[in-house]
């Protein structure tokens, strides 16, 4: 559920902050300032949980990390001032960030060899609910002013508290805890030994991690802009009303989430590249279409359909399934923690100025992200394409004294 609060808090913002904007003066420039301090904080939180998760953890990290969120996205409901709106900001995006690789680690640790992708799959659908239940309710609750952003972020309040409760009842990753054992024990294997953070940057970890650097920012950065500044965009550029907006938004979102779940049945195939290069086309395509032709409804229909087409094979659920393959255990919150926040930094720091750039040109602001997602997804695809062997595997055959993934217990989704 980590990627449901992580995009519920993302896309409700953006609407949230336009309703703040009409009912407590919220200015444009203080909510170019709060959506790049959500990104921002989302990364650092990734960065800092990442690591942790793997020295201490899985458990201790995300129990802490719901409560932040929970704190933070009280501040938020309750809040009528742009200092206590910046503290919930703060709160709920650092817990968010910080939950996110420990959560995805402890998903891929429970999971078998012939499930593990489809079950990272899963947490990209329910990444695609959250962005469908804020916009669903931002239908109804765009026109109640202030109550309409108490409301979206009132329902990630009662998630988040829902899912803390939940997790009281989950164990600690039994996969980690064995590497932790044998590390503490001195054993010379992959899983206990590959447990520094400067092995990411040497041979096999650092072309795969570079790579998912360079995908995940370059990406996000665009994605980034549609889900936070898709309503600013829309009302402000396009002129159409936040319901008009929330609507189309919710027409073509079950697009993705059905593609979502094709996603999940082919991602442990050998089709997935196939499927990821249909996704690139459409992602590129997304994003050049306004750039073309103008930021109009037609053209935010059409690139809410492509998006959907290129999110589901293209984006994050198939970077969270390369992250999980890559990296050995004891390094692989840490690996996903950094991609994260590399990610979300780049997307933070264009946070700020896509204001002020879609003011000067909202063309010239979609060529230029039609252009780095090109980019990202060139890397991807020209790294991933052959590899067929994945961390799991390599640590089975040459640690074969540690229990083989397929043969530990499952556990519950976060």
């Amino acid at each position: 559920m980590a990627s449901y609060v992580d995009a519920s808090t993302i896309v409700s913002t953006g609407i949230a902050l336009v309703l703040y904007q009409q009912s407590i003066g919220v200015t444009p420039n203080q909510i170019g300032i709060l959506s790049g301090v959500l990104t921002l904080g989302i990364g650092l939180g990734a960065l800092l949980g990442g690591r942790l998760g793997d020295r201490f953890g899985r458990r201790n990290v995300f129990m802490v990390t719901m409560a932040l969120i929970a704190a933070g996205i009280a501040f938020l409901v309750f809040g009528t001032s742009f200092y206590l709106l910046l503290a919930g900001i703060v709160l709920a995006g650092f817990g968010t960030g910080a939950d996110l690789p420990v959560s995805l680690a402890t998903i891929s640790e429970a999971a078998t060899d012939k499930n593990r992708g489809a079950m990272i799959g899963l947490s990209a659908v329910l990444w695609s609910v959250g962005v469908l239940v804020s916009v669903t309710l931002a239908i109804f609750a765009g026109g109640w002013g202030h109550l309409g952003g108490q409301v979206l972020f009132g329902q990630i309040g009662v998630v988040t508290l829902i899912v803390l409760i939940c997790r009281v009842g989950i164990p600690e990753s039994q996969m980690w805890s064995e590497a932790r054992e044998r590390r503490l024990g001195g054993a010379r294997t992959i899983r206990a030994d590959k447990v520094r953070a400067r092995d990411l940057l040497k041979a096999p970890y650092f072309v795969p991690f570079a790579v998912l650097l360079v995908f995940y920012a370059l990406t996000n950065a665009a994605s980034n802009t549609n889900g936070q500044f898709g309503t600013y965009l829309a009302v402000n550029v396009a002129h159409i009303s936040v319901q008009m907006n929330s609507l189309i938004g919710f027409l073509t979102l079950p697009i993705y989430i059905v593609l979502g779940l094709v996603f999940m049945r082919i991602v442990d195939s050998k089709n997935r590249m196939l499927y990821f290069t249909v996704g690139s086309v459409s992602l590129i395509l997304a994003y050049a279409v306004p750039a073309a032709f103008g930021f109009t409804v037609t053209t935010i229909i059409i690139m809410n359909v492509l998006s959907a087409i290129g999110g589901a094979f293209a984006f994050e659920g198939i970077l969270k399934v390369w992250a999980q393959e890559s990296f050995p255990t004891l390094l692989r919150s840490s690996a996903q923690g950094a991609i994260f926040a590399v990610g979300r930094m780049a997307a933070a720091g264009l946070a700020f100025f896509t204001p002020a750039i879609a003011a000067a040109s909202f063309q010239g602001l979609y060529w230029g992200l039609t252009v780095i997602v090109a980019i990202g997804l060139t890397a991807a695809w020209v790294t991933f394409r052959r590899v067929e062997r994945t961390q799991f595997t390599m640590e089975q055959e040459l640690d074969p004294e540690i229990e083989s993934p397929r043969d530990v217990p499952g556990t519950a989704v976060l």
